[in-house]
């Protein structure tokens, strides 16, 4: 590391009128040296990504800069226009964003987009652009890159969409690299493999690094330096060593401490078997017609999958994208039929039931998605959104509306949050939203689908907390579908892992977690951000 590129001096970022507090970001200074990666943490609404907006200049409307500087090599960013920040976006400061979906053209090939950023600047030819595309997706590590490059963004997987970004990002070799949450909701593998491609690509070309995250495990594989901050003020500073070793600040401790442990899974009292749920040989096939340049294709997403759920216990599925897991928790619910096998829910075969009698018995088993914000509708007040499902089954509304009281109450939101909208609300609220609604029609079984994969680690450690307290009170059973077997082991009994749409390896939380059987499941616990770490951490 050698001289300072970005210095965020006395940085204030006032927020509009009727906003929960006056500023996204106060007085805030901290520094990015060239070649190294500086973290930046926090939970949502800290003022992390809001800071790295301004650096860009690419704040929200209504969001503006009322104190301090923001230098990069010695010129005040907050002075720039409109012009000169495009100028200098892609070409000196290149920006991976969260969530790549919605950062890609969906209209427009991966290759075409990275060729653009070329273009954009006035640099190669058409040819030269097409061509340097393709070297990019190679460098990244894309596999079978020509096809990759004339590949739509909905044709590619969530890690290799990431990766088209961080090709676009890099580009025009930029000397700052702003990650804002690149990883957070991809599998531990694949989280694991763009934490490892960040930190080649960032050695490699000797850039600086500001990797905005919430998670200590990501930082303790990735950071040179760290900055803690909350609701929009640096609350510590320093080495990556100091600061997960020996954190100064009782927030900085509380994020260490919400990480899922990598210490032996919690014992759980033995149960007399006391089946609810039996599924036997499922098997379901999605099939695409194909067009006039694209051939038919069959994806196998459950093969001979059988298991039980015993009343009042946990079972984790686990596995990458493309396991089949989700698949597997929507034939549970219905939302999906399986081509063939059974799915006995106490005796009776959900797999054949239609109509009313489908209707009937699906109010026993009920679904939190991992999107709570796309699964709720934005124009309905969340009361109403819980009092539905009751109303659909004859419950007057009044009394659904009062029962939507008493559930925001039971998940700790208090009954005067229903006349709210969703939008009013931080993630971790809307899946408390979420796990009210599907208790709505007292269920027997919920199906958790990622219900906590999005969320901040603190918000994640309360929705666990929250769940398995339901559970008890309730009287529930529960199928917790994730990726990251470290949050199963907190939370479950058994755990089922899945690969390419089959069970390769069950057993209880402590057998899966401490002593795996199969390679696959071995390689899922080695990708766990920070596990090599964690005796330091703690």
């Amino acid at each position: 590391m050698s001289d300072t590129i970005l210095s965020i001096r006395d940085l204030s970022l006032a927020l509009p009128r009727g906003a929960d507090r006056h500023y996204a970001v106060e007085n805030v200074t901290y520094d990015v040296a060239r070649g190294e990666v500086m973290c930046v943490v926090g939970e949502s609404g800290s003022g992390k990504s809001m800071a790295a907006n301004a650096v860009m200049g690419l704040l929200p409307k209504g969001v503006r800069a009322t104190g301090g500087e923001i230098l990069f090599d010695g010129q005040d960013l907050l002075t720039f226009s409109e012009d000169r920040h495009r100028h200098l976006r892609g070409r000196r400061i290149g920006m991976i964003f969260q969530e790549p979906m919605t950062a890609l053209n969906p209209l427009m090939r991966a290759g075409d987009q990275i060729a653009e950023v070329f273009e954009a600047h006035g640099v190669l030819t058409p040819k030269e652009r097409q061509a340097k595309a393709l070297a990019l997706l190679e460098e990244v590590g894309i596999p079978q890159p020509e096809k990759a490059i004339r590949a739509y963004p909905f044709e590619l997987s969530g890690g290799q969409r990431q990766r088209v970004m961080i090709a676009m990002a890099l580009a025009l070799e930029p000397e700052l690299l702003i990650a804002d949450e690149p990883t957070t909701a991809l599998d531990v593998t694949t989280q694991a493999q763009i934490l490892e491609l960040i930190r080649d690509l960032q050695q490699r070309h000797h850039m600086a690094v500001m990797f905005i995250t919430h998670d200590f495990g990501v930082v303790a594989e990735i950071a040179n330096r760290v900055c803690v901050m909350r609701e929009g003020q640096v609350v510590e500073l320093g080495s990556a060593n100091d600061v997960l070793d020996t954190p100064k600040h009782a927030y900085t401790r509380a994020l260490i401490n919400a990480i899922p442990s990598n210490a032996v899974p919690p014992t759980r009292a033995e149960r007399e078997p006391a089946p609810l749920l039996e599924v036997r040989q499922l098997h379901k096939v999605f099939r695409s017609r194909g067009g006039l340049f694209k051939p038919a294709r069959e994806v196998v997403a459950l093969h001979d999958v059988s298991f039980t759920l015993d009343r009042g216990e946990t079972v984790g599925i686990v596995g990458e994208s493309g396991s089949g897991k989700s698949t597997l928790g929507r034939c549970v619910v219905r939302l999906e039929r399986p081509d063939s096998g059974e799915l006995r829910l106490d005796g009776i075969d959900f797999t054949v039931l239609k109509g009313d009698a489908l209707r009937r018995e699906r109010k026993r088993v009920q679904m939190v998605f991992q999107d709570p914000y796309a699964s709720l509708n934005p124009r309905t007040r969340v009361g109403m959104a819980i009092a539905q499902g009751p109303m659909a089954n004859s419950v007057p509304r009044e009394q659904a509306l009062k029962q939507a009281e008493d559930l925001l109450e039971l998940v700790g939101l208090g009954a005067k949050t229903a006349e709210r909208f969703p939008h009013e609300f931080s993630g971790g609220q809307r899946q408390r939203i979420g796990i009210a609604r599907a208790l709505a029609l007292n269920p027997e079984l919920i199906v958790a689908d990622e219900a906590v994969s999005a969320l901040d680690v603190s918000i994640q450690a309360q929705i666990l907390e929250l769940l398995e307290d339901l559970k008890q009170k309730l009287s529930l059973s529960l199928l917790f579908i994730t990726h990251d077997l470290r949050v199963a082991a907190q939370i479950c009994d058994r755990i089922i892992v899945m690969q390419h749409g089959r069970i390769v390896e069950q057993g209880t939380a402590e057998e899966v977690f401490l002593s795996p059987r199969e390679v696959y499941t071995r390689q899922l616990l080695d990708a766990i951000p920070g596990r090599a770490h964690e005796p330091a951490m703690a």
